[in-house]
């Protein structure tokens, strides 16, 4: 089974630190967390009182409590409601992880609902899953099928390339982003 902690460290090297970027639609962020979509997390009131200091934003990185509450935050509402623990590929894990972390839980999710469907062989291995963002039985046996075909490689291509379209779309939509497009484009990543 997956191992969250690998896949934490992982997207955290993505994430970084502080950041109140205008143009980023997530507003001020911290390791990925955005307030905007986030108002109510514990950590913001740790990160306000550290802005006095004069040594901000450094300072949040040794608030020990402050870690605890990110690790615990992805573990709650991103790992676990992905059912990430229950999947057999730390590879399929680490991109559901981080892209969920990036693009939202949903968007995750709906991803890997799209990509199996892509990859069922027209019904011949399983039946169409609904892509409704809702990670049950029927979309982690069918993920299981693919893993125990050695498919894996083709899944995660997929995810991939669904993801990149996503930034792409995006873009074209809202040319303002393009500023982030090479930060975007590092999670974008191939198995060979």
């Amino acid at each position: 089974m997956a191992n969250f902690d690998e896949a934490f460290d992982l997207t955290m090297k993505n994430e970084g630190g502080y950041s109140f970027d205008p143009a980023d639609a997530g507003g001020e962020t911290y390791r990925g967390v955005s307030r905007v979509f986030f108002p109510q997390w514990p950590g913001w009131k740790i990160i306000d009182s550290a802005k006095s200091s004069s040594d901000f934003p450094k300072n949040l990185n040794s608030d020990e409590d402050l870690q605890q509450m990110i690790r615990d935050f992805y573990k709650k509402n991103f790992w676990d409601t992905i059912r990430l623990d229950e999947i057999d590929s730390q590879n399929i894990a680490e991109e559901l992880f981080d892209t969920g972390v990036n693009m939202g839980i949903n968007r995750a999710k709906k991803f890997l609902q799209q990509a199996l469907n892509f990859l069922n062989k027209n019904e011949e291995l399983y039946d169409d899953l609904g892509e409704d963002g809702i990670i049950g039985e029927r979309t982690l046996d069918a993920l299981d099928i693919i893993l125990k075909r050695g498919e894996e490689a083709f899944l995660y291509k997929i995810l991939n390339v669904l993801q990149a379209n996503h930034y792409l779309t995006y873009m074209m939509k809202s040319p303002t982003q393009e500023k982030f497009a090479r930060g975007w484009f590092s999670r974008v990543e191939f198995l060979k």
